[in-house]
């Protein structure tokens, strides 16, 4: 990883079936964790009730990700939801997610392209909030490069906007890029 420069690693899936924190998948990203990457993964799009955190958004080392934006409605291929954003605590009373960040109709690249051949889709889920907060690091380890995975977590922590939503929901609060570049 070193030579290839990688400091971030963006888990924008989880696994909906309920696994533990030392099942293999939670385990290999810790083991990333302890290799000094920063590792940010999805919360899920499992809803209101507790204990919807997805694998391996519930190890917790690593800096899991819900949506702040969830109440709007959305419609994905003619499901609507809302209210989708993986709720904590985990099963073993972990507090997550850590920070949301924006994740209803966010506009990303289609890798599914279809019969129109669009190169960009609107998405909604913790999967497009993820790399916002991915995104923030990288800004952030460009800034301070010699920041460790957990001074990055610390920051994120001590620079997100209470949303006034219950911790189980929003963790710290908001992602603020300009807060935590500061």
């Amino acid at each position: 990883m070193e030579t290839l420069g990688i400091q971030i690693v963006n888990i924008s899936v989880g696994s909906v079936k309920k696994q533990k924190e030392n099942s293999q998948l939670v385990q290999a990203v810790e083991s990333l964790w302890d290799s000094g990457l920063v590792i940010c993964s999805a919360a899920g799009n499992e809803g209101m009730q507790q204990h919807n955190i997805t694998s391996p958004g519930i190890s917790r080392k690593i800096i899991t990700v819900g949506s702040c934006d969830d109440k709007e409605m959305i419609d994905e291929g003619g499901r609507f939801y809302h209210n989708y954003s993986g709720r904590g605590p985990t099963i073993a009373c972990i507090c997550k997610p850590e920070i949301v960040a924006p994740g209803t109709n966010i506009v990303a690249t289609n890798a599914m392209k279809g019969e129109d051949d669009r190169p960009y889709t609107v998405k909604s889920g913790t999967s497009m909030s993820t790399p916002m907060v991915s995104g923030a690091a990288a800004l952030l380890l460009e800034r301070y490069p010699k920041m460790t995975n957990t001074n990055v977590k610390l920051k994120l922590w001590k620079s997100a906007k209470n949303l006034g939503l219950p911790r189980s929901h929003q963790g710290w609060g908001q992602l603020d890029i300009s807060h935590l570049l500061e």
